[in-house]
């Protein structure tokens, strides 16, 4: 079961690196994906899902958690670091939900919107509709290849990332011969 969720995710991230060739496209996904998910966890904040005394679990809480080791799961380093990135992003969620909570729904808002027109953006550049329109499951493949592209650049997962490019032709849009 391991392994075919680990090859399963690869050829996922795979998929999404397929839709993100264009250097821009990646830049605004590094500006819009945190907001998008900073805004997703904002207002999953707001959905308890179990609550003992002083202690609430909520769906931000249950949702990042479930994402998180599935990505530690899949590839290890990746997951740790998204998960780190993410602890700092669920940090500020908690604290807005705490000290204004009045501001949720529109702070939320403005990072959701804001965070899409970074995306289209971005695949105004790459000349291509975004990979969550082809499949849905993409949209959870962003966080954990920001991360991967980040390592890549540093020289890490050199190996990683030359399976993601060779799974990602297959993905690539075909070229029609005239």
């Amino acid at each position: 079961m391991h392994r075919g969720f680990c090859h399963w995710f690869l050829e996922q991230l795979a998929m999404y690196a397929a839709y993100h060739r264009d250097r821009r496209n990646r830049l605004t996904h590094h500006i819009g994906v945190p907001l998008i998910v900073f805004s997703l966890l904002l207002a999953l904040s707001q959905v308890p899902v179990v609550r003992i005394a002083e202690f609430s679990l909520t769906g931000a809480a249950v949702v990042l958690g479930l994402l998180l080791l599935g990505y530690i799961a899949a590839v290890p380093l990746i997951g740790v670091l998204t998960a780190i990135f993410y602890a700092a992003v669920y940090g500020l969620v908690v604290k807005i939900a705490a000290d204004a909570p009045q501001a949720v729904w529109t702070v939320a808002g403005a990072g959701f919107v804001v965070g899409w027109i970074f995306q289209f953006v971005g695949h105004a550049f790459e000349g291509r509709r975004p990979a969550l329109t082809v499949n849905a499951l993409q949209a959870f493949m962003a966080p954990p290849f920001l991360i991967a592209e980040m390592l890549f650049a540093l020289g890490f997962e050199r190996d990683l990332e030359g399976t993601l490019q060779e799974r990602a032709v297959k993905y690539l849009p075909k070229l029609s011969s005239a």
